[in-house]
């Protein structure tokens, strides 16, 4: 999961600094301890999913790409 974030839309860059950690979280149980909360999961096929997340600290959704 780990990766760079990358910003789609219009997103204050106080908003981006304050989920820049987001892009180096490993696994999904990083993402929760780190306080994500799931919103949603898509399944893509049966090994890829994506993972919609927000965060208290920041008026955003993340969106994690898993397989």
């Amino acid at each position: 999961m780990s990766g760079d974030l990358r910003v789609v839309g219009a997103i204050a860059p106080s908003t981006i600094d304050k989920l820049a950690l987001a892009g180096r979280l490993e696994t999904l149980e990083d993402v929760l301890r780190w306080g994500g909360d799931v919103v949603e999961v898509v399944v893509q096929d049966e090994y890829t999913h994506d993972v919609i997340v927000t965060h208290a600290t920041a008026p955003a959704f993340l969106v994690f790409d898993t397989t």
